[in-house]
């Protein structure tokens, strides 16, 4: 174990929700493909206890985009929910595996994790009290569409996420729907909104660890 002056990082811990229900365990593979783009296990990330994850993305202000990756995946290819916990902060510890790891980024989403999930899906805790407030308020509401995201939704969100210099028309070739209908879906979905306040919560984080 080596300990660390870390500049800031993002945890995020998350499980599937009702995963005993849910026979299939195809959401497994699925969930680990998605992972897989943001590091390797187990050092960047691990599946533990069956149905829970943790992941570190480094860019702290990329953590809400990588939730948001996340829960279009799994919504998209199997119809299931995840529930994300984001902790910011520094990490003073770190080994060869993250679930071994500790620190103030650890702590936090831990916190968020176990206290404020208990009202929302996805929800943030960092170092700054007036950023939680802010940014826990911004999340609820956007869940009250991301909450209810069908198949259809979620795949073009997934699409338009990882794909965002591409038109409506070139989403449309890949659906093998009009571009009037991908216009719809993307609408349903939230697209405008939801992408303006992860941009925002990239400036917010930005603005913050910068001080």
């Amino acid at each position: 174990m080596i300990k660390l002056q870390e500049p800031m990082t993002s945890i995020l811990t998350g499980d599937i929700i009702n995963s005993r229900k849910n026979n299939n365990n195809s959401w497994l593979e699925s969930l680990k493909e998605i992972l897989k783009t943001f590091g390797e296990s187990p050092k960047n990330w691990q599946i533990y206890r069956g149905d829970s994850f943790q992941l570190e993305v480094e860019d702290a202000e990329k953590a809400f985009y990588a939730a948001l990756k996340i829960k279009a995946q799994l919504k998209y290819i199997l119809n299931i929910d995840v529930r994300i916990g984001i902790g910011i902060g520094k990490k003073e510890y770190n080994t060869s595996k993250i679930t071994e790891s500790n620190g103030e980024a650890f702590i936090n989403s831990g916190f968020a994790f176990d206290n404020y999930l208990k009202k929302q899906n996805l929800a943030i805790k960092t170092p700054w009290k007036n950023i939680d407030e802010e940014i826990n308020i911004a999340f609820d509401l956007a869940l009250l569409t991301i909450d209810s995201w069908s198949v259809n939704s979620a795949e073009v969100f997934k699409i338009s996420l990882e794909k965002k210099d591409a038109t409506q028309k070139e989403i449309g070739v890949i659906l093998g729907i009009t571009q009037g209908r991908v216009s719809e879906r993307q609408k349903r979905a939230g697209l405008e909104p939801i992408m303006k306040l992860e941009r925002r919560f990239r400036k917010i984080i930005n603005q913050e660890i910068s001080e």
